[in-house]
């Protein structure tokens, strides 16, 4: 079985600590504890992990992002990525060929990749949904901590 996991991006960037950071890989570029602990998550337990970005869609960790952006799926004005375009990384990035997607995160992230993966023959599990931030940062650290990746 595969486990594709999805790391929801981060609104805390390395640009606001560091303005003058210049263009970073993805995995490096979010630096808020949220992104930290799901990232810690998806190194440990996943064949392969993407960054879902409001503005890029579907990265890979090594993805170089130019700058600082403020983009999210909370506020449509900011013209956040659409559904169709995430369907096309899924097939361009073969992230259909896995049998299961843990997507981390909240309701946002979580309805926008299900959107996304419908139709593909995966199972989208959501092991945090619905919990506050503090909370679903405790079930991730706890499976890390126990070697249990929610019944990947």
């Amino acid at each position: 079985m595969s486990v594709l996991v999805v790391v929801p991006c981060g609104m805390r960037k390395i640009w606001d600590m560091n303005p003058s950071a210049g263009p970073t890989p993805a995995k490096n570029a979010y630096v808020g504890a949220p992104f930290k602990v799901n990232r810690e998550y998806a190194e440990k337990f996943a064949d392969r992990w993407v960054i879902l970005s409001a503005k890029y869609g579907f990265i890979d960790p090594d993805f170089v992002i130019p700058e600082n952006y403020d983009v999210t799926f909370k506020r449509p004005e900011t013209q956040p990525v659409s559904v169709s375009k995430l369907r096309r990384q899924i097939v361009e990035k073969g992230l259909n060929n896995f049998s299961k997607v843990v997507v981390l995160g909240g309701r946002d992230y979580v309805a926008v990749t299900r959107r996304a993966f419908e139709g593909f023959k995966v199972t989208v599990i959501a092991p945090t949904l619905g919990l506050p931030i503090g909370k679903a940062m405790g079930k991730v650290r706890r499976a890390i901590q126990e070697g249990d990746p929610f019944n990947c």
